[in-house]
């Protein structure tokens, strides 16, 4: 049986709302709302707006981390959703990131980390 340490979701988000991806407070309560809805633990959250536009975020996680990076020219955001443990998902973070940068398309890449066969890990 193979299981794995954590779920991570590589986000692309296009056409998303060009104020939201410029909005800094709002980046913020973006990332403490979906670390809330994915059922993580909070550690802090640093943002930073760059000028003329465009923003960077990190929600440091006890679970790992939520990051963005956001390009309002182009109406794109890229973003990692990152969790461990069997009490988060990532996806309902997904929900709350959608509702607020209100993408026009959304590629998710899923990716299992830490995968261990018959739930061990061996460094060889």
């Amino acid at each position: 049986m193979l299981k794995y340490l954590g779920k991570h979701l590589i986000l692309e988000l296009w056409g998303c709302d060009p104020k939201a991806l410029d909005d800094i407070e709002g980046i913020e309560k973006m990332l403490v709302d979906s670390v809330k809805a994915c059922g993580a633990t909070l550690i802090c959250v640093r943002t930073h707006k760059f000028s003329p536009q465009g923003a960077t975020g990190v929600a440091v996680l006890a679970e790992s981390h939520i990051a963005i990076h956001t390009y309002p020219e182009y109406g794109y955001a890229a973003l990692d959703v990152f969790t461990c443990g069997e009490h988060t998902d990532p996806y309902k973070a997904l929900e709350v990131i959608r509702e607020f940068l209100k993408p026009k398309s959304i590629q998710i890449i899923d990716l299992k980390r830490g995968l261990m066969e018959n739930g061990t890990f061996e460094l060889k």
